[in-house]
């Protein structure tokens, strides 16, 4: 069992930058795969990046590419989202989740994961 805990949305301008944190209670954090999704309003839940737990392997949808980075700390439990060169179509709730499984072509779909953040929102203005 493990629990997620989010920080660090908030409100940016475009083209600045934030880090999200998500924070995992739980002593076996470093087998789970962790991915970041997010979800705009009236859009459904998107794929955003996700990270191996032992091979640290990363993957980023399309949008995203060369401007976040997914990253994680398995001593502190902790998996991070560092955005930069935000965008306003980057406005939405951000959550992490995760999946005791390794990476794979189906770790871009939600119904993948087992364990769900309760999101952060994450508001870039023009």
């Amino acid at each position: 069992q493990v629990q997620l805990v989010e920080s660090g949305g908030g409100l940016v301008q475009a083209g600045g930058s934030l880090r999200l944190d998500c924070a995992a209670a739980g002593r076996t954090f470093s087998s789970y795969t962790m991915g970041w999704f997010r979800q705009a309003p009236g859009k459904e839940r998107e794929f955003v990046a996700v990270i191996d737990w032992s091979t640290f392997t990363t993957d980023y949808a399309d949008s995203v590419k060369g401007r976040f980075t997914i990253s994680r700390d398995n001593a502190k439990n902790t998996v991070y989202l560092q955005m930069n060169s935000l965008k306003p179509e980057d406005t939405a709730v951000y959550y992490c989740a995760g999946m005791r499984r390794p990476y794979s072509s189906s770790s871009r779909y939600s119904s993948s994961y087992t364990y769900w953040g309760q999101g952060t929102q994450v508001t870039v203005s023009s």
